[in-house]
């Protein structure tokens, strides 16, 4: 399991206003189960049978013989669940009474209990804002002067039916603190956009991002900001919000780690450009994605590399039918 403090960026105390977005491109796969090349995939919104307005959202992927189980929810702080089966009978289920208690251990589990071959959890916990010029080295603290964290678990959450689209199997949580007496958040908020579901072949969890970030929508060259992230280290020193999806389904485990992602550079493009900052990661079970060469690519790299090696060819050839020539001719005595 993986928990996150939060990210942090630098130059200078301003408020996080329009959009900071958090684009999580979720990937999976069936632990070793061949034959799994496709999968029925559902999304859907599990209601609180108690009437207040919890967001928990279940992507489900059924294979021929397997499940995965994907459980977005923003109960505490935002958090998400990645449970895959050896079976495509398995099934959800909410004890919505004990997952809102103190002790929420059993109350989010996925049935049958003996199906379950993976398991794992990433918690995002705490959205840090520090103001520093050195950004050289990231370590499990801000580095810098830190100002007051924004803990995640303290937003208020849209109503995530709104922004579900089954047809392009896509949700967003978007949120915003409930306490904001400096009005930080007045103009904007802070997003979970989710979409894009995959699967590989190997029975192991994966975090992977690009360490990159964009200050503008369009994501092009001239807003890309680096992205550094601290060793992980262990949750026992430093108290972290609970989650209680996570703590619904593994119980009182804490196994937690923890990392620190940390975004923009002294000079350069950054965040308060125009307030806004997009970063992606791909998070699931199997092996990573491996990013392969265009067609684009392999056909300039043929031209580049292929036309020195055409040209010493055909210079070979007409060396050899040159000295074929010489060979030939016959002296006039």
């Amino acid at each position: 399991m993986g928990g996150r403090e939060g990210p942090g960026w630098s130059r200078g105390r301003c408020a996080p206003s329009p959009t900071l977005l958090l684009g999580l491109l979720m990937s999976a796969a069936p632990l070793g189960l061949l034959g799994e090349e496709t999968r029925q995939v559902s999304l859907e919104v599990i209601p609180d049978l108690l009437g207040a307005r919890q967001n928990l959202l279940h992507i489900r992927a059924v294979g021929t013989n397997s499940t995965l189980h994907y459980v977005w929810g923003s109960t505490g702080p935002p958090a998400a669940l990645m449970v895959a089966t050896n079976t495509p009978h398995s099934t959800l289920a909410v004890n919505w009474s004990r997952l809102l208690s103190p002790e929420p251990a059993g109350g989010l589990s996925v049935l049958p209990r003996g199906s379950v071959q993976f398991s794992s959890a990433l918690v995002f916990t705490r959205l840090f804002e520090f103001d520093s010029t050195n950004t050289s080295e990231a370590s499990a603290k801000p580095p810098g002067k830190p100002y007051p964290p924004y803990s995640l678990a303290e937003f208020s959450w849209n109503n995530i039916t709104d922004s579900l689209d089954p047809a392009t199997l896509s949700a967003t949580f978007r949120g915003h603190p409930i306490h904001d007496p400096a009005g930080a958040f007045a103009n904007g908020s802070l997003a979970f956009r989710l979409d894009q579901l995959l699967w590989g072949s190997l029975p192991s969890g994966f975090m992977q991002w690009r360490p990159v970030a964009f200050s503008q929508r369009q994501r092009g060259r001239d807003s890309a900001l680096p992205c550094q992230a601290s060793p992980l280290y262990l949750t026992l020193e430093y108290p972290l919000p609970q989650s209680p999806i996570v703590r619904g389904f593994f119980g009182s485990q804490t196994n937690f780690c923890a990392f620190n992602l940390t975004f923009g550079v002294p000079t350069g493009p950054g965040y308060w450009d125009e307030h806004y900052l997009s970063w992606s990661m791909l998070l699931g079970v199997g092996t990573p994605p491996v990013d392969s060469l265009s067609p684009l690519i392999l056909g300039i790299m043929a031209v580049v590399l292929g036309a020195p090696g055409l040209m010493l060819l055909v210079g070979g050839v007409v060396l050899l039918l040159g000295q074929k020539q010489c060979s030939e001719y016959q002296p006039i005595n």
